[in-house]
Formats: C-alpha cells, sequence, structure tokens
C-alpha cells in the first residue's frame, strides 16, 4: 500500500542508535493519520560492508592496486582471510549478540591488527576494572577502523564511520566541488546505498521522500539520493531538512541544488512537511508553504507563510522508531572517555524536554535561530509518558534527552514524576552548571535514575566566562559539580580554547583549573574542542565587539555558517591543541597531576598564575544556601522505624526518639528530642514522594510551630539533621 512519506537517515550518522529527527517526524505524523516509513541508512549499508561477504567484495575490488599499497594496506590485504573470518563475530559482539567473545578479544591476538593499534593505550590504563566488554569493545573498535582505513585508501577516499565525505559538506561556501563529485560515477559506497535505497522506496511507494540531514558528513549521501530518486522515479517529490539545512543554507541562493532535491525545508520540520504533502496533493498553494525554498517559474524561492502556526511541543506526539533496526545498531568505544562511551554505546531512545535553551545569551552560541532563541518546555508528565510508551515500542529504558540545556526545574519535575510512577530508568542529558543544582536536587536526579550530565565549562577563566555571557563562573562550576559527583552522576565537560582574544596565559590558566577539578575528584570526563566562529552566533554577527575580524574569501551561495576570523590579540590558538588533550587524557584516567603543565607542550608556554589549591579551597569552604520558602520538601521513603528511649547524662536524663532509615546501601539512624522525633515521623508520612500534595518549608515550619515545637532553624540545621539527604529528605 503506497505510502505519503519516506524518512529517510542518509549515511553515515550514529552507528549505536539511531538519529532521531526520522522518529521525531513519524510520531507526528501518526497524530495527523498521515502514513510513513522510515530507514536509517548509515547502519543498513555499515553491515552490508562489514560482514563477511562485504570484505571478500571490497578486498576483490582492493586486488588491482596492490602495487600502490601502502604498507598498512598491504598488511591487512595480507590477512584478509583473518578479516572476513573473524568480522561477522565481531560485529555481533558490538552487537550485544555475543557477549562471551569479550575475553578473546579483550586479550589480544585473536583479531588481526593493523595501524590503529599503534596508538592503542595500555586497556588496564584505560579502561581500569571497566571489565573485559568495554575493553573488547574498544579493541573491536580499532579493528573496524583499520578495516575503515583501508577502505578510504583503496576503495572510497570519502568514507568514515560516522560521516561520508564531511570534507566536500563542511563549511562549502560554493555548490561547486560538490556539484562536480556528483557527475562522477557512483562509488562502492553509492552503489551500496542505492541498492538499500531502492528496497526502502518498492515498500513504501511514497509520494514523497524527505532525507535528514543533521551534519555535513551526510549531505553528500543525501544529494546521490536524491539524484538517483529524480532520475529513476521522476514521479516522487525529495525534500531535505535538518540540521545542516538549518545552520548552513539560510542565505542559499544556487539554483543547481534543486536538480537533485525538490524542497529545503528549515528548523523544526513538523509543519512545514505537513503543508508540503498538502501543496503536492493539490491542497495549498505555493504561498502556504512553511519555511521552504523551492524553485518556481526558473526562480529560487523561499516561503514562510503566516497563516499557520508551529505546533507545540505537546502537540507533536510521542517519536516512533519503529521500521528501525533496533536490534542492529553497533555499540562501539573510539576513545577510552566515560562520556563519549556514553555517546556510541548503548541504544539510547532520544527525547527533548525543552525545544530550544531557557538560558540563550552565549555568545559562541547560534542563539539567534529558532532552534535555539524560541524556548519551550514540555509537561513533565508528558515528558514520562512519551518515555513510558517508547519502552513499551522499543524495549529500551534507557534515555538521552538531547536539549540544548535541560532547565533544572523541569528536571526535578521530570524526576518525581518518574519516582511516582516507579519507572527503572537510566538517563542523561545537557545542562548548564548553575546554582539552581544544590546538593538535595542531585540526590533527587539520582534517585530518578540520572546517570551522567555534559556541561559546558568552556574556558576555565572568569573573564572569557563573562565575555561568552555563560552565567557561571569557575568557584560555581566547581561546586555544582561536587553536588554532581557526590550524588553519583558522571560530569562531562566541554571545554574549549581559542576564544576571541584568548591568551596564552589564560589558555594555560583554564588548563589548571581543569587540572585541579580532576585532581579533586569532582569531574570525571571532558573534551577540548577549539572555538568555531559561526554566523549566526553573536560573535559572528558582531566580531568587532570580540576584538577579531571576520575572513570572507567570497559571498556563500550554498553553505554559510563557519566564518574564518582573524583573532589579532589572541595567542596562536592551534599550537596548544595536542597538549590540551593529551594532559586531559592523564587527568581522565587520574595521572599526571603532578606533571608541570609546560611539558605537555611542545613550545615554551608561561607559568599558570592559578594558586595551586585554588580549587580544593573553594569545595572546602561551608555552603550556606537560604532556602526560598517555597522549596519544596519530599522524602522519597522508604519510612523508618521510630524507638523512644531515656539518655541520661550527669544526673538528669531526657526522653529521645530514634529514627532508623534503610536507604538501599547502609541503615542510617537518628536521634533526637522524643516530642521532635514523633512529629518529624509524622511529617516523613505526609511528605512522602507519594503524596499528592508537596509540603512547602514554610508548611512544614507552620506544621511545627502547631505541634508546639520551638526553634525550628535550630532544630532542623543541628548534627542529627544533617546528611538527612541521603536517607532520602530532600528540600528542592
Amino acid at each position: 500500500m503506497p505510502t505519503d512519506v519516506l524518512l529517510l537517515t542518509p549515511p553515515f550518522t550514529q552507528l549505536n542508535t539511531p538519529y532521531p529527527a526520522t522518529a521525531y517526524l513519524k510520531g507526528f505524523f501518526n497524530t495527523k493519520g498521515i502514513s510513513s516509513r522510515q530507514a536509517d541508512l548509515g547502519i543498513e549499508v555499515t553491515l552490508r560492508m562489514f560482514c563477511a561477504t562485504g570484505l571478500r567484495r571490497i578486498f576483490d575490488m582492493a586486488a588491482h592496486k596492490q602495487e600502490s599499497f601502502s604498507d598498512n594496506s598491504r598488511r591487512i590485504f595480507s590477512l584478509q582471510d583473518l578479516y572476513i573470518h573473524t568480522i561477522n563475530d565481531v560485529v555481533a559482539l558490538l552487537q550485544g549478540k555475543k557477549p562471551t567473545l569479550a575475553q578473546l578479544i579483550a586479550k589480544r591476538g585473536y583479531l588481526p591488527e593493523a595501524s590503529r593499534f599503534a596508538q592503542l593505550d595500555d586497556l588496564h590504563f584505560s579502561f581500569g576494572s571497566m571489565g573485559f566488554q568495554d575493553q573488547a569493545k574498544h579493541v573491536a573498535t580499532m579493528y573496524l577502523e583499520d578495516l575503515g582505513d583501508f577502505i578510504k585508501e583503496n576503495i572510497d577516499e570519502h568514507f568514515g564511520f560516522s560521516r561520508y565525505a564531511e570534507r566536500l559538506g563542511r563549511s562549502a561556501n560554493s555548490f561547486d566541488e560538490l556539484y562536480a563529485t556528483l557527475q562522477q560515477p557512483l562509488s562502492f559506497i553509492d552503489e551500496l546505498t542505492i541498492e538499500q535505497l531502492d528496497i526502502h522506496v518498492q515498500a513504501a511507494q511514497p509520494k514523497l521522500v524527505t532525507l535528514s540531514v543533521p551534519f555535513p558528513g551526510n549531505l553528500f549521501s543525501s544529494l546521490r539520493i536524491a539524484q538517483y530518486l529524480r532520475q529513476q522515479y521522476p514521479h516522487i517529490k525529495v525534500a531535505m531538512g535538518g540540521g545542516f539545512a538549518n545552520t548552513e543554507l539560510r542565505s542559499l541562493t544556487d539554483k543547481r541544488v534543486f536538480e537533485f532535491y525538490h524542497f529545503i525545508t528549515l528548523d523544526d520540520g513538523e509543519r512545514p512537511l505537513e503543508q508540503l504533502l498538502k501543496y503536492i496533493d493539490g491542497d495549498c498553494t505555493k504561498d502556504e508553504l512553511k519555511r521552504c525554498f523551492l524553485i518556481n517559474n526558473n526562480e529560487l524561492l523561499y516561503i514562510n507563510t503566516t497563516t499557520c502556526s508551529d505546533y507545540k511541543m505537546s502537540e507533536v506526539g510521542t517519536p516512533d522508531y519503529s521500521d528501525l533496526l533496533l536490534s542492529e545498531y553497533i555499540n562501539a568505544i573510539e576513545i577510552a572517555n566515560p562520556m563519549h562511551s556514553l555517546w556510541s554505546d548503548g541504544r539510547w531512545n532520544k527525547l527533548t524536554m525543552a525545544h530550544g535553551c531557557y538560558w540563550g545569551k552565549c555568545t559562541f552560541c547560534d542563539v539567534s535561530l529558532d532552534y535555539i532563541r524560541l524556548y519551550e518546555p514540555v509537561a513533565a508528565a508528558q515528558i514520562v509518558d512519551r518515555m513510558e510508551q517508547l519502552i513499551a515500542q522499543t524495549g529500551f529504558n534507557g534515555f538521552h534527552f538531547v536539549d540544548e540545556a535541560a532547565p533544572p526545574s523541569l528536571m526535578k519535575a521530570l524526576s518525581i514524576e518518574i519516582i511516582r510512577r516507579k519507572l527503572n530508568v537510566a538517563w542523561w542529558t545537557n545542562v548548564r552548571f548553575e546554582k539552581s543544582f544544590t546538593q538535595d536536587l542531585c540526590y533527587l536526579l539520582k534517585a530518578a535514575g540520572c546517570i551522567a550530565v555534559s556541561g559546558g565549562l568552556e574556558v576555565a577563566s572568569d573573564r572569557l566566562l563573562q565575555l561568552i555571557n555563560k552565567g557561571i563562573t569557575v568557584a560555581q562550576v566547581a561546586r555544582v559539580n561536587k553536588h554532581f559527583t557526590e550524588a553519583g552522576i558522571m560530569v562531562h565537560a566541554y571545554l574549549m580554547y581559542g576564544f576571541p582574544t584568548q591568551t596564552a596565559q589564560e589558555t594555560i590558566d583554564s588548563l589548571e583549573m581543569v587540572r585541579q577539578l580532576f585532581e579533586a575528584g569532582v569531574l570525571q570526563s571532558g573534551f577540548w574542542h577549539q572555538f568555531a566562529m559561526t554566523a549566526h552566533s553573536p560573535v559572528g554577527l558582531a566580531p568587532e565587539k570580540f576584538g577579531v575580524k571576520a575572513v570572507i574569501p567570497e559571498v556563500p551561495s550554498f553553505a554559510d555558517n563557519d566564518v574564518v576570523h582573524e583573532d589579532p590579540t589572541g595567542a596562536e590558538h592551534e599550537l596548544f591543541s595536542d597538549g590540551l588533550k593529551k594532559s586531559l587524557h592523564n587527568y581522565m584516567h587520574g595521572v599526571g597531576f603532578d606533571v608541570p603543565l609546560y611539558k605537555w607542550f611542545e613550545h615554551k608556554v608561561p607559568k599558570t598564575a592559578v594558586p595551586p589549591d585554588y580549587i580544593r579551597q573553594i569545595l572546602l569552604e561551608p555552603e550556606f544556601s537560604s532556602h526560598s520558602p517555597n522549596a519544596k520538601l519530599i522524602f522519597l521513603g522508604p519510612l523508618p522505624g521510630i524507638e523512644y528511649f531515656v539518655k541520661s547524662k550527669k544526673g538528669s536524663s531526657w526522653s529521645m526518639a530514634s529514627l532508623k532509615f534503610e536507604s538501599r546501601s547502609k541503615t542510617i539512624s537518628i536521634s533526637v528530642a522524643d516530642t521532635q522525633g514523633k512529629w518529624l515521623h509524622e511529617l516523613l508520612q505526609k511528605i512522602h514522594i507519594d503524596q499528592p500534595k508537596q509540603w512547602t518549608l514554610q508548611e512544614v515550619k507552620a506544621d511545627y510551630a502547631a505541634a508546639g515545637l520551638e526553634h525550628f532553624e535550630l532544630f532542623w540545621d543541628n548534627k542529627p539533621m544533617l546528611g538527612m539527604n541521603k536517607a532520602g529528605l530532600l528540600l528542592v
């Protein structure tokens, strides 16, 4: 039966889990009665390449190039029988289907090894006691990377596991090179892609094919697919959308692009695609299209009707992962970074707590674009409804909330809802390291299944954080990271170097701050990125305000996002790249803290001006937080037992109450005056998380006074009550 829409993700994005755009759109179409099918051509093509049949085909194709082989290719080619013999088992291990092979693979000697293994760290150093499964996945990933190198060198120069022809798509101000390459014969990977495409087109018989292009690395494949569809299925319309179009193609002027796509839509796709289907069916005019590029009478038009608005986040439905090969995805571990392993290892259902960013002020970010600028949260109950639906559909109870920055208040409400429904889930998300993340809130998030957060520390310099308009300080980040860490939530920091006017001194001082955060144990993972100026960020829109000059070699007719710039007052930022990454790799493994900073670099660097105990002193300072009277008191339970006894000292005695709390890992006991103990025991029942009413701190104080008790603050802030958050009593 023909369908309305075939939703495709072109090769290549992630190997471990579907990129969520098509699932989001399919979920929306379900609410509108629009029939759709979806496919991730990336994983399908990958599985056709990396199997015994695929490798035989690859080695046969490369045989005539033997005389020009590099030493590495010659070695791999000579070991082809071993690769062909082991490839199916390696892929099965990475799919979680043959876990018993882990010890065999992790101990080395079973799989053939080429140049990628020369850079393989000692596995025990990299993974510690994480076990053979992770070690084996890392070895298996290196094995696949070796084969990827062989393919790139001898079969298709554009190949990459999570990207294809990325160089052609990245900063392609002109369409010329892409257009010329598209006139060449199909590559081996193109052929596999087209073969899979045909299968889905024949099954779906769609009137519209949509291509989701989130990154430069799957732009070229989308063009190849569109080119083939235009030639072989001229009755099918082809549309492109996704992150690449949203950020890069807003000023598109080159008509040749529309020899491939019929339409390009921008930003949220629900309303634009709904209008596009109406247009294809003749139910609306071109003037009623939403955020859509098209050619009409040989003129390139951009139409954005005001007659219909975008859908609210509450109206777009639950993502639908049906049709996708959820059990076939590959869990790779490319580098021994705990947060990167979450991105590449494990199958995560993707959801969004809130559209856009509630902060929306960072000067390096695309805050002028709607996907950042328009902030709209989803109600916590509806988010958890969607979580339950996805667990039922996919069988997976892990969630990655793909927010720009998850709002702390919504994370709190979400956690309460998860705990009340007694859902067993694991989840992680991106946050701002802001002071709202108190110790008690972090304990609540952990109790609801939060396992990790990632957030932007960017440049660990208060001057530059202010210039970035991040709204945080290094001291604040340290305290918040301590709260997450003590709650058992892993913390990953996005780190930046090369921000406009950043000096060599500030770069070294930033590294020293990072060193101290790792040494203090409040940061577990990080990654350095060199600053890139984008056209839609405050820096890109007004570079002169930040002391840099944009270098525009030509007026872009195709992609327009990354802006080449000169930084006359800053350091030579590229010189710091290797040293920053090398030191961070060691810090993540708990070593190298005593290595002088200059030893990580090949060039001369200044001495740090940061005191060696700067972070430690911040963390030793007592935190005095004045809780709002409207803050909520919640007890997670179970309810404690209570015993009364008499305590005597120097001839006097008084009645006491002992409350014994059974937590998951230990028993916690506190002793207070008997009247206070009786009141506290009754209070815990009133404020238990299962109760529909949430009590504010002000209401609890009033209840304490109504019980005839005095000096609430003295009781609440005294030693017996300190640490009650570990027993499940939280003020959030």
